[in-house]
């Protein structure tokens, strides 16, 4: 029987890297969450290439340049506001190829840019830049900066690396297609903002908490004589423009909801009906002092009628809440449109 032979030197350097591969691809796949993704790739890089500054960077593919996503060793406040062009530098130049580039020195390579190093004061000597691709396209790259292991520069690793930054393309593109198909299902088709659906959701996340909550229902005035006067369509775009209006006035906490119809919502967390009731008059003002459609040419005004409801006061679940506040509401339009009624 043939004996078996134990691999050393580079083949077990070898080895090791591509299992530690595989542990990252593992890694990877196991959550959406990009957040998670990339404190994945920190810890989990640092343990297959040792060095203390890389970066990964994302292409914005309208603007067809890459732009830092993570930066270790650096400041990345400094570069937040900083682009790589395709084909500028090393990163620009893989992104543009789609094929890696491992440079031991960069001295030597004509296609290095220093103008990141002249923003932070950092030295580069050599680097491995991975381009990240999906189905074909790039979606960004990997530069590693200034590697300790010299084997790393060597073509035979090439594969290894590669099959890191396939894993890291994935994972990656699984997180923004999940991302993606979970704001479509909480996503209103025509405003662009919430639908029911994240209403009842985080409605019901918020009172199992028993943190309080004020809800505002608002209904335009008269929209069926918008629809009937200027068209489905054009009513439609009141609707995403009322809705732009309704939400330039709200907090980073608050959520404005498209409840169906001419309806919205507007969910007010930790607010009474006190900080309610200013918020809900500065967005019935804005609503009343905007005009609509100007880009179609015409000239439109609309006004809403509001009701707000706040639990714990007026309502003990968030069935008697929302009732109270569409009650609210409707007594607003009894009393004569554009007007505030409280529960």
């Amino acid at each position: 029987m043939p004996s078996s032979v134990p691999l050393g030197g580079e083949h077990s350097i070898y080895i090791d890297k591509l299992i530690t591969c595989v542990e990252i691809g593992k890694a990877l796949t196991s959550t959406f969450n990009m957040d998670k993704i990339l404190i994945i790739i920190l810890k989990r890089l640092s343990e297959l290439i040792k060095a203390k500054n890389w970066t990964l960077f994302l292409l914005d593919r309208e603007e067809q340049k890459l732009y830092f996503e993570v930066v270790v060793g650096l400041d990345k406040r400094s570069l937040n506001n900083v682009s790589i062009e395709l084909g500028e530098g090393i990163a620009g130049t893989v992104a543009l190829t789609g094929e890696p580039i491992l440079v031991s020195d960069v001295e030597q390579d004509p296609r290095f840019s220093d103008r990141v190093d002249g923003l932070t004061g950092f030295v580069t000597r050599s680097l491995i830049c991975l381009p990240l691709k999906m189905q074909g396209s790039v979606i960004g790259v990997i530069e590693v900066v200034n590697p300790e292991d010299q084997f790393l520069f060597q073509h035979n690793f090439t594969p290894v690396l590669s099959i890191l930054a396939d894993y890291v393309a994935i994972a990656i593109h699984n997180s923004r297609t999940y991302k993606k198909n979970e704001s479509l299902t909480v996503t209103d088709d025509v405003t662009g903002y919430y639908n029911t659906r994240f209403m009842h959701q985080h409605l019901d996340q918020l009172l199992h908490q028993g943190r309080e909550v004020s809800l505002a229902f608002l209904d335009l005035d008269d929209f069926k004589r918008v629809v009937d006067t200027h068209g489905h369509l054009l009513g439609s775009r009141v609707l995403k423009e009322a809705a732009r209006v309704i939400a330039s006035q709200l907090g980073d906490d608050d959520r404005l909801v498209r409840y169906g119809g001419d309806e919205f919502v507007i969910r007010l967390p930790t607010q009474d009906k006190r900080a309610a009731l200013d918020k809900v008059m500065a967005v019935r003002n804005a609503i009343a002092n905007s005009t609509y459609l100007r880009d179609d040419g015409l000239e439109i005004k609309v006004t809403a009628s509001f009701g707000i409801a706040n639990y714990p006061r007026d309502a003990a679940d968030k069935k008697e809440l929302l009732q109270m506040a569409d009650n609210s509401m409707y007594r607003s339009k009894d009393l004569g449109k554009n007007s505030i009624t409280l529960a």
